[in-house]
């Protein structure tokens, strides 16, 4: 994917907006990614009460629609990375759900 800095030194210059990636299938797969992760509380910047799990679910459903949707028309690497993104987030789903059953945190990776 695509930096959203000018690659010199990793600094962004000042005032210029950021480069956006180009507008693919992998960034779209990335983007609904992100946002499943932020509402399951699973990203380093989730803190103990983030999560929404019925958005998570609902970001986890949009994946699958497009996956049954494009089914057919992917490449194998794509099919293969929207796969396996659907199978981890919905394992990290499940044990989101499982610990807010026990009374804890929705997000299993905080303590």
């Amino acid at each position: 994917m695509m930096d959203a800095y000018d690659g010199q030194n990793g600094d962004q210059e000042d005032g210029a907006p950021p480069i956006l990636p180009p507008a693919d299938f992998d960034f779209l797969i990335y983007s609904l990614r992100l946002q499943a992760e932020l509402n399951l509380g699973i990203l380093p910047m989730a803190e103990a009460g983030d999560a929404d799990l019925d958005l998570a679910r609902h970001n986890i459903d949009l994946l699958a629609m497009l996956q049954d949707k494009t089914r057919g028309n992917l490449t194998d690497e794509e099919s293969r990375e929207l796969g396996r993104t659907l199978s981890e987030l919905r394992m990290r789903f499940v044990q989101a759900k499982e610990q807010e059953g026990k009374g804890g945190s929705a997000n299993p990776f905080l303590l």
